[in-house]
């Protein structure tokens, strides 16, 4: 680089041609978080083709004319921690030949004087990532980098590993694109992922001083920030669901408070702790969560909480559905890890003429019974969707690999025969459990989905296995 000692890190064979350099490293510009867990995400601030007047801040490599370069900003996952942090991601080609290919890329923080670089970043000022090309012989990758004084470079040294690291990532989004890789999952289906991770920051700041008041048994980092992260994912599931557009504001402080919302509030089953009930209700919402018995929880929620969480055996097989208020009309049900109750919600939903339904499966059951794939076939779908099964994003194959995989394939029909259209969502919740199936537009005839949800009851009333569990407490003794 000029006037710079640039200094060779690691280099190791690269196993795919050139010409996908770009494209593997465009995967390190707009996603570095893949590689940083401080870092939430990158946004584009600039984005320039053959730049007429590079800023001085750029360097200049011997040999190589500038093709592209993208301003970008490094948001941190934590921001009252880490500051954030712009930077030139700057892609260089050689001068001959025509057409230019992309075979170095540089990355240049942009800092006001003196200033510090925030601790994701290491202390360079410039990183690079090199395709290096050899007569008769493979390419190779390689990083460079002009280090701050002081910066070690030895192999134990943290420079030294936060290199080795964007090596293997780069090289294994160079293979991928040379095998066609295809993401197991696709995130961010229904709602955009910096909506929800700008608005999960807020909530996790709100509500992270659960984890100091838990009173469960159970992990509270896993279970308040995953509760945190499923209501604000119904919190703007429902803000698109129920709104229309150029009607909602979000000017203000607690904007979400004039988003739209349930008509019927929300009924959340097997609640649990209880956790979800008080996030949401905490922020205005309106709902009710029921479960078997109350939790240690329970009674270190403040009185508008308690007022909303229920010991309740609900009997889904009642001729009346049910007998308590909560599920009023245009409610939305929420099933999160509801065990038995599971297959229940698509069903509860049509006959309670809900508005909609969140669940996110765990155990796998039937009606009556735990699931089994040689006996639990799915139910007949319509002529369409053909692609119904790939359109579920169970990850892997997207096939029919797991019992599990199965499972969900045979929900998904259920909902389709009590009347939904399937939507699928892999949350970003700290679980392994994060698929989530989304009901919330009726699909068909009405009265057809009602005749075979009433099938569906009269069948487990038949096979007489089906039994409500008594409340466990005190409720259980009336």
């Amino acid at each position: 680089m000029s006037g710079k000692a640039c200094i060779p890190v690691i280099t190791c064979p690269a196993d795919f041609p050139r010409e996908l350099f770009e494209t593997a490293v465009s995967q390190l510009i707009h996603h570095p978080e893949y590689n940083s867990t401080l870092i939430l995400r990158s946004e584009v601030v600039d984005e320039e083709d053959d730049p007429p007047n590079s800023p001085t801040t750029l360097p200049q490599l011997e040999g190589m004319r500038i093709v592209r370069d993208i301003h970008r900003r490094l948001l941190p996952r934590r921001p009252n921690r880490d500051s954030g942090l712009e930077q030139h991601c700057t892609l260089y080609a050689p001068l001959e030949p025509e057409p230019a290919t992309p075979t170095a890329l540089v990355l240049t923080p942009i800092l006001q004087a003196d200033a510090p670089l925030p601790y994701y970043h290491p202390t360079v000022s410039h990183l690079a990532f090199r395709y290096l090309s050899f007569p008769q012989s493979p390419g190779a990758l390689r990083i460079e980098v002009v280090p701050l004084p002081g910066t070690s470079l030895d192999p134990g040294a943290r420079l030294y590993r936060t290199c080795l690291a964007l090596l293997e990532t780069l090289h294994r989004y160079g293979w991928g694109s040379l095998t066609q890789y295809k993401k197991r999952v696709a995130h961010d289906v229904l709602v955009p992922r910096e909506t929800y991770q700008d608005l999960y920051l807020v909530m996790r700041e709100r509500h992270n001083h659960l984890v100091g008041e838990w009173r469960e048994v159970t992990d509270p980092l896993k279970h308040v920030f995953e509760d945190i992260g499923i209501a604000t994912y119904l919190m703007l599931l429902w803000k698109d669901t129920y709104g229309t557009p150029g009607t909602t504001e979000d000017e203000g402080d607690e904007p979400w408070r004039r988003w739209p919302r349930p008509p019927g509030g929300f009924v959340d089953l097997g609640c649990g702790n209880g956790l979800l009930t008080h996030i949401l209700a905490a922020e205005g919402y309106d709902g009710h969560g029921i479960d078997l018995r109350a939790r240690m929880s329970w009674s270190h929620y403040p009185p508008a909480t308690q007022s909303r969480l229920h010991v309740e055996a609900l009997d889904p097989t009642s001729t009346v559905l049910p007998s308590s208020s909560h599920f009023a009309r245009g409610c939305f049900i929420i099933g999160n890890h509801a065990d038995e109750l599971t297959p229940w919600v698509p069903v509860l939903a049509t006959r309670s003429a809900a508005s909609g339904y969140l669940s996110i499966p765990c155990c796998a059951w039937t009606f009556d019974a735990k699931y089994e794939r040689s006996r639990d076939a799915p139910y007949p779908l319509p002529s369409e969707p053909a692609d119904f099964e790939e359109s579920l994003n169970l990850g892997g194959d997207g096939g029919k690999t797991s019992s599990y995989s199965m499972y969900r394939i045979w929900l998904a029909s259920l909902s389709l025969h009590c009347g939904w259209a399937v939507e699928c969502e892999t949350l970003r919740i700290p679980s392994t459990r994060n698929w989530a199936l989304i009901g919330r537009r009726r699909r068909g005839d009405v009265d057809d989905a009602m005749c075979n949800v009433d099938e569906i009851v009269e069948d487990v009333r038949r096979r007489g296995v089906f039994k409500t569990r008594r409340p466990e407490g005190k409720a259980g003794d009336h």
